[in-house]
């Protein structure tokens, strides 16, 4: 049987704010929702939050920032699927927007593509990996799902399938 912890007053509900901020990087909504749980009343999630912000450790933009420009260097995702991601974590729209703006804002496209599917695929031989209509397929929505833009996915893809064409009817 699950335990559900015991509520927490408003020092010891800071506390746990502080170890969680403090253990990674959260939105506001996401901090907010955590507290939520755990709070023995509600107007102490606010003024925790709030206290959290004013001391500069919970900081949306900053977060979404940090998050993008990790997205970017560490994983290789495109734009879309990083703001995607910071829109689930209930980042303001404009704020997203910005900061993926910021973040991408010199990135060449293609290059993170080609980049994206040498890390992939590593140790396939593109053009016969990619002469099934099947892996093709795949490559490509892999490609759709890591947030690169169908035409520049396509465009990538044709370098290694004289296929990649066919793409262009199954995504609009």
């Amino acid at each position: 049987m699950i335990r559900k912890p015991a509520p927490l007053e408003y020092s010891a509900l800071m506390q746990y704010a502080v170890r969680t901020v403090a253990g990674r990087g959260l939105s506001a909504s996401e901090m907010r929702r955590k507290l939520a749980l755990r709070a023995a009343q509600r107007e102490d999630v606010d003024r925790v939050v709030a206290a959290l912000q004013d001391a500069g450790a919970l900081n949306d933009e900053r977060f979404a920032e940090s998050f993008a420009a990790s997205r970017l260097e560490n994983r290789g995702f495109g734009r879309m699927r990083v703001l995607r991601d910071l829109r689930a974590r209930q980042v303001s729209p404009r704020t997203a927007e910005e900061a993926v703006t910021s973040a991408y804002g010199e990135t060449d496209e293609t290059a993170l593509i080609e980049h994206y599917i040498a890390k992939k695929f590593r140790g396939k031989d593109m053009p016969v990996y990619l002469a099934e209509e099947k892996n093709l397929a795949s490559a490509f929505r892999k490609l759709r799902t890591a947030g690169f833009s169908p035409g520049n996915s396509i465009r990538v893809l044709k370098k290694y399938s004289q296929r990649a064409e066919e793409l262009e009817d199954t995504d609009s």
